[in-house]
């Protein structure tokens, strides 16, 4: 039968081969995430320690006059003893009402340790990484935590995120779980909401509870300002620093922790056109993660993070190229006579993949308080064949962003998600 076989049916071989992959190690990563899920519910809070250790809190700041007073007040309501932190807010070169909304602030609560950075021209405005580098640079406390500036933390987030990492030397970091803040803003906010949901029980409950791996997300975590000192800081090279730092981290033996009781909520993008900017910034600095770090793929040395490259390597590459394959042979299939000669009910298969899709993120929802009911259900259902679509979009878009900045040797700029 092999000679019978067209160009298009291994095409359609490898591309479902890959999805269900993918689908399989998904699968194993939500039975994970559902465990661990069990393991922390019957915490309502964490035991208090005896002496809090003194924190810093970075807040970068680039044009946030929207967002930024909420944020600030809400970090600073925070329920952890006021005399150990101090807030670190990197104004990085706004040109908005961002500098008279701190400086307002900072008269209001003068009784709380807040510093004020205001860069300029010559040494701000190169990015999220480099502005964390100069408040990391004026920062006081044994740990450093980051919050971005539309986040508004729960009061106990602090006090959690504390209490893990002081717990365990092995910690590196530790990181919260954040939630979308305007999820009933409109249909794309209500998937946003239901993606972070999924992929923070499924990706990062199930690989911790796995393969004791996480990847810290670009707010609401701790990690050791010594360890920052020993890595030399974040890489300003990266636009997606968050993932660039884990995997240093990683390399140096520590471990990085998810504790779902840390909570924070964050403004998701309301627009297509911004929510398309900053995903395709995202795959774009995944992409430059990847390949920074491929090479420890083959080292010994590095094996117990051998599954977050093969599984990062395999989204961003195998399975993004085998779901545009399958696209394109759907659409060949509507509109032309070309048909696969490969044995099997090829509408089973498709189908089977989406039941489970949809089973994946609903037992996700299930794991949070007010998520599981039909019309999120129904809404999963019909993220497949829209939200998901346009993620494609996305890969691809980041993918040529990178190569084309690669090329023209472009310089990193901040990066910032229009605010609402």
């Amino acid at each position: 039968m092999a000679e019978h076989l067209q160009a298009i049916d291994y095409l359609f071989l490898f591309s479902i081969t890959s999805i269900w992959i993918m689908l399989f190690t998904n699968i194993l990563l939500t039975i994970g995430g559902y465990i661990y899920y069990f393991k922390t519910i019957k915490f309502t809070d964490v035991d208090r320690l005896d002496n809090y250790p003194m924190v810093s809190i970075l807040v970068p700041a680039h044009n946030e006059e929207k967002v930024i007073g909420k944020t600030i007040t809400s970090i600073l309501n925070m329920s952890y003893p006021k005399e150990r932190m101090e807030l670190i807010v990197i104004n990085d070169n706004s040109s908005d009402n961002t500098k008279e909304i701190l400086e307002n602030i900072q008269r209001e609560y003068s009784d709380s340790n807040i510093i004020i950075i205001n860069t300029t021209e010559e040494n701000g405005g190169k990015g999220k990484s480099n502005a964390l580098n100069i408040g990391f640079q004026n920062s006081n406390g044994e740990f450093i935590v980051v919050y971005d500036a539309d986040n508004t933390p729960e009061k106990a987030a602090l006090r959690i995120l504390v209490n893990t990492i002081c717990k365990d030397d092995n910690l590196g970091a530790v990181i919260g779980k954040f939630r979308t803040r305007n999820k009933n803003r409109n249909l794309l906010t209500k998937f946003i909401n239901i993606e972070t949901l999924g992929f923070q029980w499924m990706v990062q409950a199930g690989r911790w509870q796995l393969f004791n791996l996480c990847t810290i997300p670009g707010t609401n975590y701790i990690i050791r300002k010594a360890l920052i000192h020993e890595i030399g800081g974040w890489d300003t090279k990266a636009i997606a620093e968050d993932t660039e730092i884990s995997f240093r981290l990683y390399r140096k033996g520590y471990k990085i922790k998810f504790m779902p009781l840390a909570v924070t909520w964050e403004q998701e993008p309301e627009s297509i056109n911004v929510w398309m900017k900053q995903r395709s910034r995202w795959v774009k600095g995944n992409v430059y993660v990847l390949l920074k770090n491929f090479k420890l793929l083959f080292s010994q040395k590095s094996k117990h993070i051998r599954f977050d490259l093969l599984y990062f390597s395999a989204v961003y590459f195998f399975f993004l190229s085998s779901t545009l394959v399958s696209d394109i042979i759907f659409i060949i299939g509507v509109f032309t006579d070309i048909r696969l000669s490969v044995a099997g009910n090829t509408l089973l298969l498709w189908f089977m993949a989406y039941i489970i899709f949809i089973l994946q993120i609903s037992i996700a929802l299930s794991m949070e308080k007010g998520e599981s009911n039909s019309r999120n259900v129904l809404l999963v259902a019909v993220m497949y064949f829209t939200y998901c679509q346009l993620w494609l979009v996305v890969a691809v878009k980041g993918i040529f962003q990178y190569i084309r900045d690669g090329i023209m040797g472009a310089e990193v700029k901040w990066y910032k998600t229009e605010r609402f």
